[in-house]
C-alpha cells in the first residue's frame, strides 16, 4: 500500500513538471517535453494523453504539438477575485504606466524567488518586456530588494541566509545598503540582473501592514537614469500605496 502511495505521488509530481514546462514557453513536441522533464517518451506520452482527456493540455493534430488546455484557464479565473493583487491592481498599474511611460510590474515572493503576477508593458518603441509569470531570483534586482528590506526582521535574516545564493554574494553589504532602501522608502537596480534594464521599486503593504509586493517601473538602462529613477520614485510609492489600501 506504501508503495503504491509512493507511486502515485511520483506520477502526480511527474504530470506537474511537465504543466510548469509550459511556463518557459507555449507549445511543445512530446519529444521536447520528454528531454525537458528527463522521462522516457513512452513515460511522458501516457501523462500527456491524461492530461488531454482531462481537459489540461490539447494537442494540435496538424503539427501534433501541446499546448495548454481549456481546463487551466478555468481554474485560473477562479483563483483571480476580489483578492487578488493581479487583478485590483490593474488599473493602478495602467495609470502608473501611463504617468511613466515605462513598463510596471508587480512581484510576489514565493519562497527564495519571485513571480510576476501581472504587468502592463511601455507602448514605448524601445521598451523592456515582463511576462507575466516569470520567476526571478530573490537576491538581485529593485523587486527583490524590496521584497527582503520590507519584511518582518525574522523572515528578513531567513531569506538572507538562504545557501543557495551565490558564494560572491556580500551579505554584509547588503545589509548595510537595506537601511537606505528602508529611509527611503524604495530601492534601484541597475544591470544587475538583466544587461541593459533599470528598475525602481517600492513596497506593497496591505491595509493591516503586511508586506504584500513589490511594485516597479522598469525601462531600458539608457533611458531609466539613476536620476530619472529618484525623480520617478515619489509616484511608485504612491501607486503601491495606493494599491495596497485595497488589500486585506
Amino acid at each position: 500500500m506504501a508503495e503504491d502511495g509512493k507511486s502515485t505521488v511520483r506520477a502526480v509530481e511527474r504530470a506537474l513538471d511537465i504543466l510548469l514546462c509550459f511556463t518557459v514557453k507555449k507549445e511543445w513536441a512530446m519529444t521536447e517535453l520528454a528531454d525537458s522533464v528527463g522521462l522516457h517518451k513512452s513515460t511522458v506520452h501516457r501523462m500527456l494523453a491524461t492530461l488531454e482527456e482531462r481537459g489540461f493540455v490539447a494537442r494540435d493534430a496538424a503539427s501534433d504539438r501541446y499546448k495548454l488546455g481549456l481546463r487551466i484557464w478555468e481554474l485560473s479565473a477562479n483563483m483571480s477575485g476580489a483578492d487578488d493583487p493581479a487583478v485590483i491592481g490593474l488599473p493602478e498599474m495602467e495609470r502608473l504606466r501611463d504617468m511613466l511611460g515605462e513598463t510596471v510590474s508587480l512581484y510576489l515572493r514565493d519562497g527564495n524567488e519571485r513571480i510576476r503576477i501581472q504587468a502592463v508593458q511601455s507602448i514605448q518603441a524601445i521598451r523592456r518586456v515582463a511576462p507575466i509569470g516569470a520567476r526571478l531570483p530573490l537576491y538581485v534586482g529593485a523587486s527583490s530588494k524590496v521584497l527582503i528590506a520590507f519584511e518582518e526582521p525574522a523572515k528578513r535574516e531567513e531569506l538572507l541566509a538562504d545557501a543557495s545564493w551565490p558564494t560572491a554574494f556580500d551579505r554584509h553589504q547588503y545589509r548595510e545598503q537595506m537601511a537606505e532602501w528602508q529611509k527611503l522608502g524604495y530601492a534601484m537596480s541597475v544591470e544587475e540582473r538583466e544587461q541593459g534594464a533599470a528598475a525602481v521599486a517600492a513596497p506593497v503593504f496591505s491595509r493591516t501592514g503586511k508586506l504584500v509586493a513589490a511594485l516597479s517601473v522598469s525601462g531600458p538602462a539608457n533611458r531609466l537614469t539613476t536620476e530619472i529613477m529618484r525623480s520617478q520614485a515619489p509616484a511608485v510609492i504612491e501607486a503601491a500605496r495606493r494599491l495596497g489600501v485595497m488589500l486585506k
